[in-house]
């Protein structure tokens, strides 16, 4: 396709570190390298952050709970100015919050073409932070924004199916990718697992994640109370910061939490573990799961998100009916029963993600700003 000015804007954004960050940089990296011209719009992320020839910083405020993190402030007269200096093709709109919005209104107020992306369930979350009465207001809020723009581009067929059954319109599947290269099984470490006190009789069980409510970390920890029972040398690894952290590493001594890793340093914690837990139902997609995968690593999570578009039961993890914690454990101790048979899925499942390669979603990406450009 013909080379493109695509204006990204985004409250969330590397070097800061989530599953929506790594998604948006992948995304923008692969359309630059291609040759469209890409910018950034984003909250500024320290004091000494400032524009640059492709990066427009503006004000933010902390996210409560996450104060790594910062939401964008209503910035419309800044975008308008911008945008009039060099107008782009098309503006992208990552996130929902204040800076998000007001980039839908003033991208519709020039007349320039306006996409969306859905990464996250915020509506879902509430529940988890005691203001679950806030929760049909939330869903409202999503659904506004997203129907003011040509496209929402999704990552899975399921969220597509329930984006549009409630109302929006235009609502494409543009995937996820998982990097091979560096999530790979020869990556692990018999040093790192002696570390954790790791044996070859035993499983290590590994959550890689926010520590948070909404990632239902309860029941990671109920799960391997119910493997250590059959494996007395089992291990538990933490891999993540968050609110939860400080009371998880307070109760769970005998764990071990091995705070946020990045690079080869996160995909060697992958490879090194033998069963990945992932018990969250608030996921739009959970980058981790094909992460996991690619590192040889079965997975057990709920079948939801990219769990239910990536596991084939049995061949390389599992996958239960969501909500269902009875299923989730007796899954984990059926993947347990042998060190030999979480292996053999390992590879299944490493087999699985090699074709998932980030250049398909770059493909995606343009064919949906095609569209979008053509009417």
């Amino acid at each position: 396709m013909r080379t493109l000015d695509i204006a990204f804007v985004t409250e969330t954004y590397p070097p800061e570190v989530n599953g929506v960050a790594m998604t948006v940089g992948r995304l923008v990296g692969g359309l630059r390298e291609r040759g469209h011209r890409v910018s950034v719009v984003r909250p500024r992320q320290g004091r000494d952050d400032s524009d640059s020839e492709h990066e427009l910083a503006l004000s933010g405020l902390p996210l409560p709970g996450y104060p790594g993190l910062r939401f964008g402030l209503p910035a419309g007269r800044r975008l308008a100015r911008h945008w009039l200096q060099r107008r782009p093709d098309f503006v992208h709109v990552v996130t929902e919050g204040p800076l998000g919005w007001s980039a839908v209104n003033t991208a519709r107020r020039l007349g320039i073409p306006v996409t969306s992306g859905f990464h996250t369930n915020f509506d879902r979350y509430s529940a988890h932070y005691g203001v679950g009465w806030m929760r049909p207001a939330v869903a409202a809020y999503l659904r506004s924004l997203h129907r003011r723009t040509l496209a929402t581009m999704v990552p899975t067929a399921a969220l597509a199916g329930e984006l549009a059954g409630s109302g929006i319109a235009g609502v494409r599947v543009v995937g996820r990718g998982v990097d091979t290269t560096l999530y790979d099984p020869a990556r692990r470490s018999h040093a790192l697992r002696s570390s954790w006190g790791a044996s070859g009789q035993a499983p290590v069980c590994l959550y890689v994640g926010r520590l948070a409510p909404e990632k239902n970390l309860v029941l990671v920890r109920k799960t391997f109370k119910a493997i250590q029972a059959h494996h007395p040398a089992a291990c538990m690894v933490w891999v993540g910061d968050g609110p939860s952290a400080k009371q998880l590493a307070s109760e769970d001594r005998e764990h071990h939490f091995a705070g946020l890793r990045l690079g080869e340093d996160l995909a060697a914690h992958y490879a090194s573990a033998d069963l990945f837990l992932f018990p969250s139902l608030t996921e739009t997609y959970g980058n981790v799961v094909p992460e996991a995968m690619a590192s040889g690593l079965p997975v057990l999570a709920f079948r939801s998100a990219a769990a239910a578009e990536l596991i084939r039961d049995r061949v390389d993890g599992l996958a239960v009916l969501p909500g269902d914690e009875n299923a989730y454990v007796a899954g984990a101790l059926e993947l347990a029963l042998s060190m030999d048979g979480l292996a053999i899925l390992g590879r299944s499942a490493r087999e699985a993600m090699l074709p998932r390669n980030w250049g398909c979603v770059v493909d995606s990406f343009e064919a949906v700003a095609s569209e979008v450009l053509a009417r």
